[in-house]
Formats: C-alpha cells, sequence, structure tokens
C-alpha cells in the first residue's frame, strides 16, 4: 500500500515522500523524497520496496488514483515487475487509510514540524524511519506477540522459507 505525504522545510517549502507498506507487517519497506510528486517519485520508492521488501511476482501494489500512479511510466514498471496493480475506489479514503494513518503515527512522533532545508529532513526521516519506525517501535501481532514491523517481516520470511 502506497502514499504521498509532505514534509516543510525553510528551503523552498514542502518536500514530498513516498512510501510503500507492507500490509502483513506494516513495515515502511521503500520510500523516497523529493520536489515532484510525480511518477518517478513513486516509483523510487517501488524501487526500495522490491530489493528490500522481497516483493515476488503477482504482489499486488496498492494506491490511490492519483496520476503518479496511473502514468504509463508507472504501469509500465509494475508491468516490468510482473507485480497486479490495485486502486482505491475514486473518493474513498478508506481505502488508503492504512497508509494515511502510518504517515500521521510518523509525522506526530517525529514531532518536527519545518526543517531548515531537505537534507535535515531527509537525515531525521531516515533515522526515524529505518531505524526507530521499522527496528524499534514495538507493535503487537495477533500470531507472533510484541515485534518490531522488521522482525515482523524476518518472522513471515521464515515461515514462507519453512513451508517450502
Amino acid at each position: 500500500m502506497r502514499n504521498m505525504d509532505y514534509v516543510d522545510s525553510d528551503e523552498g517549502g514542502f518536500h514530498i515522500i513516498a512510501g510503500w507498506i507492507d500490509l502483513a507487517t506494516k513495515e515502511l519497506i521503500g520510500w523516497s523524497m523529493g520536489e515532484a510528486h510525480d511518477a518517478a517519485l513513486a516509483g523510487a520508492a517501488l524501487e526500495m520496496a522490491r530489493e528490500r521488501g522481497d516483493l515476488r511476482t503477482g504482489c499486488v501494489i496498492h494506491s490511490d488514483r492519483g496520476g503518479e500512479y496511473t502514468a504509463r511510466e508507472f504501469k509500465e514498471k509494475i508491468a516490468e515487475y510482473g507485480y497486479t496493480q490495485s486502486m482505491g475506489r475514486t473518493g474513498s479514503c478508506y481505502d488508503n487509510a492504512v497508509a494515511e494513518s502510518q504517515w500521521a503515527v510518523i509525522k506526530t512522533e517525529i514531532g518536527t514540524r519545518s526543517w531548515p532545508d531537505r537534507a535535515s529532513a531527509r537525515a531525521d526521516l531516515f533515522e526515524f524511519i529505518e531505524v526507530f519506525y521499522n527496528r524499534q517501535r514495538i507493535r503487537r501481532y495477533p500470531e507472533w506477540g510484541y515485534l518490531t514491523p522488521h522482525e515482523a517481516r524476518q518472522h513471515y520470511r521464515q515461515r514462507q522459507t519453512l513451508a517450502a
């Protein structure tokens, strides 16, 4: 599941952050930050998710109906990777509620409302997402108990390997 959000800086105002969430573990497996709200930014975040998340052929990639996700460039990337594209209904905020909620948690817990520049924003977001959110923030998983999102993904992978 994906979403885009904005972070503010004194250096040229808002910067866009795109991310892909593993719905099973709630880990933010791919993210990217840039100046343009476009298919290239969404694609860069998807590339990170693909490399880190072990996304398999047929994986469902869900998004809203934004132009960046309906763009030919993005659709070609989805087809190249062998994924299945899913989009929320027009005007339904509930279809992307997990992603919206995750950005709200990140923006609330990081505590910063504006950064002096884009580099500071990127560094703080990296620290929060990669060090704290994915690897230290404990969540309750019904099947595995209390784990970080990263640990939950490792448990899931281990289970898949044992089943094969």
